[in-house]
């Protein structure tokens, strides 16, 4: 008999940092009880720590599969929501069954109206430890699994300028371009007035081979995005993220009709049913599934259909242990169309040093896990910031 999925358990894994997402705080921003704050250009609540949900995945024979999920926010609802609804469900199953797995996983919740968010999210976690567990058995890194390997390395961009003035944030990426990255982008909602300020002084310091992308955080309405893109673009701009609020897709077609500038999206999907509507108004040049939201099975079907419709993918990537980087790693590696990774280096440099495995950056871009499965696990300081809460 095939081996079986017998036990989930799940964890919160809390890393304090020195600077907030995005970098200080900005007049009018405080922390409240609960460690929150919201930032006020783009409206939204981070943590003031790193801190996701690890998931452990054992079968009944012993092999084990790790898996992550954003735990940004309320992170103990993934884990009820694995103990509850998705252990009793795929107990029994046999783990090679992974895509069939998250389709009725999904199925069954459809009509309640759970067709994203945090149930989504509990999914991709499962699904991430569900296929490292099928490269362990298999002895192969996952990417062999998807189709194969179609780089050896993947050209990595640099993600956020956190420092407090337009000063700092120039010398940063100077830092970087000096260690081999050819491509940066900064976050708008960091100062949301100097925005041109700050893209004409990069391009001024940095001089016109260096890649230069905005993220707007959904800060704009459409006319007022396609505008202020329309008066960067003499920058050089290779691409804007997110100008428009995410269910705004005729807002964000309308912006990329109205540019030059390629239009990017797809860090808030969950699903190819996220990105299938968007593709067909036309609305993104480039996706950017995160790893951490969808899992591999819906992040390869994103890419895959983004493929034909001759759009690029250049992942998402955003707070997290570095588990789901390594799977995000593992699948960039064998889609067809894929130019680039992000790079959060405030985070990933840090947090992977709590793994045991390859996951680097250097001199421009990413090493791929060795070894089978993910080829990252848990190392022994990981635990010092875990807490165990389901299984």
């Amino acid at each position: 008999m095939r081996d079986q999925i017998d036990h989930i358990e799940t964890f919160i894994v809390t890393i304090p940092r020195d600077t907030p997402y995005l970098g200080p705080l900005r007049p009018g921003e405080r922390v409240n009880e609960r460690g929150y704050l919201v930032r006020t250009s783009n409206r939204t609540i981070y943590p003031t720590q790193d801190r996701s949900v690890l998931v452990k995945v054992t079968t009944r024979d012993g092999a084990v599969g790790w898996g992550e999920t954003y735990g940004l926010t309320a992170p103990r609802v993934i884990g009820e929501l694995i103990d509850d609804l998705i252990l009793p469900l795929v107990r029994g199953r046999d783990p090679f069954d992974v895509s069939a797995i998250w389709h009725d996983l999904y199925d069954m919740l459809r009509v309640r109206g759970y067709t994203g968010g945090f149930w989504l999210d509990a999914l991709a976690a499962v699904d991430i430890a569900l296929w490292d567990i099928c490269g362990k058995l298999a002895g192969q890194p996952i990417r062999k699994l998807l189709g194969g390997e179609r780089r050896a390395s993947i050209p990595a961009y640099v993600s956020g300028l956190p420092r407090a003035t337009l000063d700092e944030r120039v010398e940063l990426a100077g830092e970087f371009v000096a260690k081999g990255y050819d491509a940066i982008k900064f976050a708008a909602a960091v100062d949301p007035e100097g925005i041109e300020a700050e893209l004409a002084a990069l391009r001024d310091a940095l001089g016109p081979k260096v890649k230069l992308m905005i993220d707007f955080h959904w800060m704009f309405g459409a006319a007022e995005a396609a505008a202020l893109i329309r008066r960067l673009e003499p920058y050089g701009l290779w691409f804007a993220e997110a100008p428009v609020k995410p269910e705004d897709v005729e807002g964000l077609a309308h912006v990329a009709r109205s540019v030059a500038t390629p239009i990017a999206g797809g860090e808030e999907w969950r699903s190819v049913h996220d990105a299938l509507p968007r593709l067909r108004a036309g609305a993104v040049a480039i996706v950017q599934p995160e790893m951490g939201h969808k899992g591999i099975t819906q992040f390869m079907r994103i890419a895959q259909v983004a493929g034909a419709h001759h759009v690029k993918t250049i992942p998402h990537a955003t707070i997290g242990l570095g588990i789901f980087q390594a799977a995000s790693l593992q699948a960039s590696a064998a889609i067809d169309d894929l130019p680039m990774h992000e790079y959060q280096h405030s985070i990933m440099d840090r947090n992977a040093a709590l793994l045991d495995g390859e996951l680097m950056c250097e001199a421009g871009a990413y090493a791929l896990p060795a070894g089978p499965g993910l080829g990252v696990v848990p190392g022994e300081a990981l635990w010092a910031h875990a807490e165990k809460i389901q299984g």
